[in-house]
């Protein structure tokens, strides 16, 4: 039982972790108007790795394996459609590749042809909602319930835009390659949302056991990276998205226990901050600074994050300057979530009793999302007037929404803290 779980696990790493990367290769060697057989060749792929690594081990390579198992299951597809022109590279499987080439190919191929496929995705004839959902699905792996989360929509709509996406995909992206520099300035905008929204799933992810999901983040950080190594994307929004995700990241070890427990950033042990990540993220944020254009909203909450990670102590967080970053973004581009979140350094500034006047504003607008972001603040209010009953009711609220088994299992301890 227990190697079929550890399996499982990696399994699901790996799906997270991979599934771009074979998508960006395939749809780069088939073309864009395969976009189907792709996405049910890796899925039957995965499904036959769920099927032989449950029992067996995993191999060595195992994103060389699904990327070999996806190729030849398109082949065979193609093969059976009669109206498919069968090119005479396709009949060269990845079979026919030995190890070692196989190695060097992958080594080679991945990294370039993820952000061509990003830049792809975000092709400007498409509207702005179909170049997220694409990105978020080919080159993320999200799930529909996800995607709606991250762009607080209903999963319906989400699967439905996915579809009359993919028909304007292959209707106006007939290649995927980088596109020339007036084309790179010009996506760079969606191409940078897509990575932050990639990385916030993976910083408070919406779903699953845990409630970070290392890899997503992490691959978020290095396709940022890779935006720089071009003079054209070093822009104020780029460097700030760096250091945002930097500063965030650095905070990893500390939001977990060793009990695998959720910690609230009252409670963390900032001598587990990442000193090295908090650095670069203040390298990059110096960067992303020019006082001649008013802020972007990464570098807005790069500098929230800041003051989070370099307060020696939580009673010595600079919650007036964090309110004001707050006040910006609110003015800059108004959110429910950010107004939700402002309420914590408000709260901190002013007392729980206006706290919660300025929270009951947002309700209705997190009933309709169904965020627990809303009744988990709420619970906290209460309690800080000692009114644990309602604290109580609050937190049960936060559950219901939840979808998460570590928040659940943190927002239950909560509540069995109350006196």
């Amino acid at each position: 039982m227990n190697h079929q779980k550890t399996n499982n696990d990696a399994l699901d790493h790996i799906f997270r972790h991979e599934y771009g990367k074979i998508i960006a290769i395939l749809i780069h060697r088939f073309g864009t108007t395969n976009i189907e057989k792709v996405e049910d060749a890796v899925q039957d792929a995965l499904l036959k790795a769920m099927q032989v690594w449950a029992y067996k081990n995993i191999p060595d390579n195992p994103t060389a394996w699904l990327l070999r198992v996806s190729n030849n299951n398109i082949i065979d597809m193609m093969r059976r459609d009669k109206k498919s022109d069968l090119q005479n590279n396709l009949n060269q499987t990845i079979d026919q590749v030995n190890d070692e080439q196989e190695d060097v190919f992958l080594n080679n191929t991945i990294n370039d042809n993820q952000l061509k496929m990003i830049f792809a995705c975000c092709n400007p004839s498409l509207s702005i909602n179909y170049q997220i959902i694409l990105s978020l699905k080919l080159i993320g792996g999200f799930s529909n319930k996800e995607i709606s989360r991250a762009l607080l929509k209903k999963e319906d709509t989400v699967a439905k835009s996915f579809t009359r996406a993919k028909q304007q995909f292959k209707k106006h992206v007939k290649t995927i390659e980088t596109p020339i520099e007036l084309g790179l300035s010009s996506r760079i905008h969606i191409v940078l949302k897509v990575i932050y929204l990639l990385f916030s799933e993976g910083y408070k992810a919406s779903s699953g056991e845990s409630i970070i999901k290392k890899d997503i983040c992490f691959e978020a950080i290095r396709l940022g990276l890779l935006l720089l190594e071009n003079k054209i994307q070093q822009s104020q929004e780029t460097y700030a998205l760096i250091a945002l995700m930097c500063f965030h990241t650095s905070r990893f070890e500390a939001r977990i226990n060793a009990f695998n427990e959720l910690v609230d950033l009252e409670h963390q042990d900032r001598l587990k901050y990442d000193k090295e990540l908090i650095a670069l993220g203040i390298k990059h944020l110096n960067l992303a600074t020019n006082k001649n254009i008013f802020p972007s909203s990464y570098y807005l909450q790069a500098a929230i994050s800041y003051y989070h990670c370099t307060a020696k102590t939580f009673n010595k967080t600079d919650w007036k300057s964090i309110l004001y970053l707050y006040d910006l973004q609110l003015k800059h581009q108004y959110s429910p979530i950010i107004g939700l979140n402002r309420i914590i350094p408000y709260y901190k500034l002013y007392g729980a009793q206006k706290g919660l006047i300025a929270l009951n504003k947002y309700k209705a607008e997190a009933n309709a999302l169904k965020n627990t972001l809303f009744y988990s603040i709420k619970g906290e209010l209460y309690k800080d007037l000692e009114e644990n009953k309602l604290s109580k009711m609050a937190l049960e609220k936060a559950i219901d929404l939840s979808e998460n088994e570590m928040e659940i299992k943190h927002l239950k301890k909560k509540i069995k803290a109350l006196k």
